[in-house]
């Protein structure tokens, strides 16, 4: 049975947050990719583009997500559904925040000048 601990995750750290990476093709899923990000007080994101859906559920403190132009604040439990396509911002403010990511293979983003990332966490 695949069990991957707190201490085995792969840490990556991008735009003043850390994203531990636990499943994505490199760790054996074939289907599906999941980390913790871990966004400090005071993080501006960067605006940018996924090619596939994600699932944001914020585990602890709160998250200012903006969401092609709507603006939310998520807490602890809320879940927020990011469409193939949407431009995403994730910030935080005073406390901080943590959240659990799930998507599918191959993600890419397409950031806002037009140049595209395949983010580590997820391949």
């Amino acid at each position: 049975m695949p069990v991957f601990r707190a201490a085995d995750a792969t840490l990556f750290e991008t735009h003043g947050s850390r994203f531990s990476s636990y499943v994505a093709p490199s760790r054996g899923s074939t289907q599906l990719c999941a980390w913790r990000l871990d966004v400090p007080a005071g993080t501006e994101g960067v605006a940018h583009r996924p090619n596939r859906d994600e699932i944001v559920l914020v585990l602890q403190g709160r998250l200012h997500v903006t969401l092609d132009g709507d603006e939310i604040e998520a807490g602890a439990g809320d879940v927020v559904l990011v469409p193939a396509g949407s431009e995403l911002r994730v910030d935080s403010h005073q406390a901080g925040a943590s959240a659990w990511v799930t998507t599918t293979p191959g993600l890419e983003a397409v950031m806002a000048d037009g140049s595209r990332i395949a983010p580590p966490w997820a391949q």
